[in-house]
């Protein structure tokens, strides 16, 4: 109510009457009977409830399409790195053993 206090009204009554009626035509109300205000409110959540489980279903089988499309894309194709046609393909490096002892002697003086 307080709202409506500092609304400054034009002159025209009629069109006054045209705002009041477009303004209480888009104000949502709650029913003043309280068995179905509940009964309301348990069909509102229970639209929820329809409305996130239908996302979740629609989310889930856009991944699955996604994977089934990648998957059905690269059948027949071999897999990289394997078999004997990749054999050249391998990079061969050199390695030391460390001593553990100098390790834990260079990790204690870093602190």
């Amino acid at each position: 109510m307080f709202a409506q206090t500092f609304r400054f009204f034009d002159q025209r009554p009629q069109w006054n009457a045209f705002q009041s009626r477009v303004r209480t035509a888009f104000e949502p109300r709650k029913p003043r009977h309280r068995l179905l205000r509940f009964v309301l409110g348990v069909v509102g959540l229970g639209l929820l409830a329809l409305l996130v489980f239908f996302s979740v279903f629609v989310g889930a089988a856009m991944i699955v399409a996604g994977l089934t499309y990648k998957l059905w894309q690269r059948r027949g194709k071999p897999m990289a790195g394997r078999g004997p046609r990749h054999a050249h393909d391998v990079v061969e490096g050199e390695f030391r053993v460390v001593d553990p002892a100098k390790v834990e002697h260079r990790s204690n003086t870093a602190r």
